[in-house]
Order: C-alpha cells, then structure tokens, then sequence
C-alpha cells in the first residue's frame, strides 16, 4: 500500500541549508544564517497583546482577520504603499509564509509553471511543487547587481507560466528594486496577463535614501498583484506568526478557501498586538533600523577587507551577500569551512540558486553587536590564513 500522496513523495525534500547543518552540529557556533532579528519585541505591542488577552479576547476571530487590524492595514497600504483595496482587501495570515503559501495554492494547478528570480527564495519552491506546479528560475543581472532585467525573464515564460514571484527588498541579495526595474517586470506581467506574488517582508527595512515601492501600486498591477507582508522583521515578530496579504477583493474568497481550511484563522489575541503595531508609535521601529544599519556598517567594512572578498553595501534587508569569487572557494564549501574551522554559521549563496554561487549570505541582523564583532573577527582570521 503507497501511504503516502504523491505530492509527498514525488516532490523534494525540504532542504533547511546550514540551518540544519548548524543544529545536528551543535557547539559553540554564531548564528548568521538565519534571519531572526536579534531585537525584542517593543514594549507596546507586548502590551496591547496582554491587555487584550485580560479583556477575554481569547475566542474565535474573524476569519479574514479582525475588522478592525484590516481597517489599519488597509490605511497604512493606502497611505504608504499606493494599494487601494480597502478592507475588503485585506486577508490576516499566520505570517507570509501563509500568505504565499495559499496564494500558490489558489493560483498554480497541475503543470503551471512559476518564475522565481535567481538568487531566489528557496521556500517558494516547496510550496510550488505541493500544488503542483513546476518552478522555473530567471536570473538576475549579477554583475549589475542583481538587478531586475527583462530580457533574461521573457525568455523563461511559456503557455504554462501563470506566475511570478518577486521579493522587494530582495532576501538574499540585499537589493531594493528601482521604479525602472518594476515597471519592466510590470511590463511582462501584463503583455503575458500573469500574476505577481510580491514578497515585502522588509519593506521598512531599507538605508541610505533608498525607497521601497509596491509594485501592486504601478499602472494596471492592482488586479494582477497578491502582495504579501508580515511583522516577522520590521517588528522583530518572527516568533508571533502574524502576517496578512492585500489582493483585489474579488480574488479574497479564494483565498480563504486555502486559509479557512488549513487554520480557521490567526490567533486572536496576537492580532490585538499587530493593531498596536501599526497604529502606534514608529520610533522603536525606527531605533532597530539604525542599530541594523550600524550592523550592516560593520559587516560590509570588515568583509571588504579580507582578500579575494567583496561585498556591496546592502540597501535593504538584514543580509550582506558577500562575493568570495577571489577566494577560489564554493559558496558551501566556505559555509562549511567557516562552520566546522571558525564556528560561524552563514549560508551558501548556492542555496538561493546556481546565480548565487561564490557568495555567501550574512545575517548582519541576528546577533548584538558586540557578538557580531567576535564573528567577524573569526571569519577575518579564516580567510587570512588560507
């Protein structure tokens, strides 16, 4: 008897990369492969959260989410990101990898085809295959870098395509993509009538003047466009598992069609501390970002000054995705190395696709600064030696 479906047994198996290398090894190790931001909480969204468990806010919600955290939400996409699709619009998830995962799920049937650009997010991957999907990569111009470019998706699309997925600012490469580079990729989605899964995790995490923009908010890409948020980074809630989307309304029952089924709803009380997070005050957001932007200084100056090794200051994000090329090595065989010979963990730019290859990504946003310091100074030692 085959126990089994065979979208178990006929797709890949879940490749969790140096994490799961890091936790079977164990020892002492610095944790720069995963992106869990080092920062707690702010105080007022613990407070709103315990507060509103106290009121007897511990029962069933909405199941689209509370009316009252879409109500916000739907304000802050209006008058931050140039998406207009009211409350109606809006659908809570248990973070976005929910929010990816039902709109994958609601979109690709068997032999669909979707297009993710390389270096890519490897979670898609599982996810498209579960639905039934084929995953295509395009790649992105690394040596402009990794900039968005037309003429190396067009070619990846076929009768088949029904998607593409888009993480602004980019997980691993650190990029936040220009008016110019969306309008092209707008530009495809529309004269091929695809549909854009637009990953912004990190939309408030961006430096030096660079500024994010949804792409839902560009002509003719509302009604094409399922965007996805969370408060996993910005909110140093990644343990909280809130996120929620925003989709034309009319595409919202078929969303919670995958939703309802799989988790009813997102947990009550954690919604009541979302609210406080986005109407309340910026300023605790606002000493993260620095404190990250003063980890990514750190990060880059130490990197740039190791031989064979280059890394561009990241615009967004919490990585550095250093360019080890001039070292001779692979990117998994250094992850290893650094690992197993200095006791740092960072992940192979391998891991996000072949485009990602001689680099290797570095949580610059997971650990205080002082323990960052003593990474770097491990990895500085590494490569000096050899």
């Amino acid at each position: 008897m085959t126990i089994f479906a065979r979208r178990i047994t006929e797709t890949s198996a879940k490749d969790f990369g140096m994490v799961g290398r890091a936790a079977a090894r164990g020892g002492d190790l610095i944790h720069l492969e995963l992106g869990r931001p080092v920062h707690d909480t702010p105080a007022h969204i613990k407070a709103a959260t315990i507060a509103a468990i106290e009121a007897g806010h511990v029962h069933y919600s909405d199941l689209q989410g509370l009316p009252e955290l879409r109500e916000a939400l739907a304000a802050k996409l209006a008058r931050d990101n140039g998406i207009n699709v009211g409350a109606e619009g809006i659908l809570v998830t248990n973070g976005l990898t929910q929010a990816s995962f039902a709109a994958i799920m609601a979109l690709i049937d068997q032999g669909d085809e979707a297009i993710l650009l390389e270096p890519y997010y490897p979670q898609h991957i599982g996810k498209i295959e579960l639905a039934g999907g084929r995953v295509v990569s395009a790649p992105l111009d690394a040596a402009a870098g990794f900039r968005i470019r037309r003429d190396l998706i067009a070619p990846k699309i076929t009768p088949r395509t029904k998607l593409i997925a888009l993480i602004n600012p980019c997980n691993p490469t650190g990029r936040v993509y220009s008016r110019e580079e969306l309008e092209e990729l707008a530009a495809l989605a529309i004269e091929h009538d695809l549909i854009v899964l637009s990953d912004e995790v990190y939309e408030e995490i961006v430096f030096d003047g660079n500024r994010h923009i949804s792409i839902a908010s560009l002509p003719g890409m509302a009604e094409r466009t399922i965007s996805c948020f969370a408060f996993t980074k910005a909110w140093a809630m990644d343990g909280w598992r809130v996120g929620y989307l925003a989709a034309d309304p009319s595409m919202i029952p078929a969303l919670m069609k995958i939703t309802t089924n799989e988790v009813t709803h997102v947990n009550t009380f954690v919604q009541h501390g979302a609210l406080a997070a986005v109407t309340g005050p910026r300023e605790p957001m606002e000493r993260m970002l620095e404190a990250d932007r003063a980890a990514r200084d750190l990060v880059v100056s130490r990197l740039n000054q190791l031989p064979g090794i280059t890394c561009a200051a990241p615009e967004g994000t919490i990585y550095a995705f250093a360019d080890i090329t001039g070292t001779g090595m692979t990117a998994r065989a250094a992850a290893e190395a650094l690992m197993d010979e200095a006791g740092v963990v960072v992940e192979a730019g391998s891991f996000y696709g072949p485009t990602g290859e001689h680099h290797l990504r570095i949580c610059f946003g997971a650990q205080p600064l002082d323990r960052l310091g003593e990474a770097m100074d491990r990895i500085g030692r590494f490569f000096n030696a050899r």
